[in-house]
């Protein structure tokens, strides 16, 4: 008895740490990975990583958290594929606000698939693509999907629909990446954040942005991300009103909320890739104060809105690096 039970207490690190692997491959918020873990025999715990915030553009935290939200769904997939279940307790001590999420492995789910099972293999399948998409429709079964998936994890998906609706959004998505850009302090914030060394493990990559050079025709703007100059991607980007956008929010508007947001575009996204589709998350609109609160209005939302979805069919682009291991998993026994 006593072997058995150091066998599945040896299976269940194994698929934690593995789970902690995973979480590390989520995305993030100028891919800044906020994010510390502490494994320990029964539990791997997610901490947010306030020195790794983005002061200028993300002052709550809220896209801090939504990051962390998107690497504590990567956990879960991964635990669910490894065959156990899993207890999620969010924001578990209040003594402890960066302890965002607890993950507690069980024994073997003796036959019960959670539906999220399939996702695990998504993950390295999963990028930010800021290329052109192609013309393809995004069909309504993958829509529907995505909403159903959405609202599992207790997050609303507003498709954005007709001419109205697309030409607010895309004034909206203007107007804030216009203010954003009158900022000195953004835009050094986002050289800060941008790179073209190899060798970095965090930040955005050139190689994974569009040249600007003013060609991109875009109607609903990509984050210019191309600081140095030095764009891998073609510059023409066409990012239009009349392609698949979709709008993830939740009814509520606290850190629970944002890690609940996170958890819920992972999991579109996962899916998005999954069925062969690219996604492109634009996020300006939101993060301006006014363009946000000015988004709800228009749009008569009763949700509070957290990222705009870019969706359709685009080349595959080269994914970020990311840090090791060791600096951001503590394991103790």
């Amino acid at each position: 008895m006593h072997t058995l039970t150091h066998q599945h207490q040896h299976q269940r690190t194994t698929a934690l740490r593995r789970a902690a692997v995973r979480a590390t491959l989520a995305p993030s918020v100028h891919n800044t990975q906020p994010w510390r873990f502490i494994l320990r025999p029964n539990e791997l715990e997610i901490y947010t990583d306030p020195s790794r915030q983005l002061r200028e553009l993300d002052p709550t935290g809220r896209q801090l958290i939504v990051s962390c939200g998107c690497a504590l769904f990567n956990a879960r997939a991964a635990l669910a594929s490894s065959g156990h279940t899993v207890v999620v307790e969010r924001y578990p001590d209040p003594g402890q606000p960066n302890l965002a999420a607890r993950l507690t492995a069980t024994e073997p789910t003796n036959g019960v698939v959670d539906p999220i099972v399939a996702l695990d293999a998504a993950i390295e399948l999963r990028q930010t693509n800021r290329r052109r998409f192609s013309d393809d429709d995004v069909p309504a079964e993958l829509i529907a999907l995505l909403e159903a998936a959405v609202h599992e994890e207790g997050a609303v998906l507003r498709v954005i629909r007709g001419e109205d609706e697309r030409q607010t959004v895309a004034m909206l998505c203007q107007r804030a990446d216009a203010i954003e850009n009158l900022s000195p302090a953004y835009r050094a914030e986002l050289r800060a954040w941008t790179t073209d060394d190899p060798r970095r493990t965090d930040g955005v990559p050139a190689m994974a942005v569009p040249h600007v050079d003013g060609t991109a025709q875009d109607d609903i703007p990509i984050r210019d991300f191309d600081t140095h100059g030095a764009g891998w991607l073609p510059a023409e980007t066409h990012s239009s009103r009349h392609q698949c956008l979709l709008l993830l929010g939740t009814a509520g508007d606290n850190p629970d909320n944002w890690l609940r947001a996170g958890e819920a575009l992972e999991r579109a996204l996962l899916e998005i890739a999954r069925h062969g589709f690219a996604a492109s998350p634009l996020t300006q609109v939101v993060e301006v104060a006014a363009t946000r609160a000015a988004l709800r209005s228009e749009l008569s939302l009763s949700m509070h809105p957290h990222v705009l979805l870019r969706v359709g069919r685009a080349p595959m682009t080269p994914s970020p690096r990311r840090r090791r291991l060791v600096d951001v998993l503590d394991e103790q026994s």
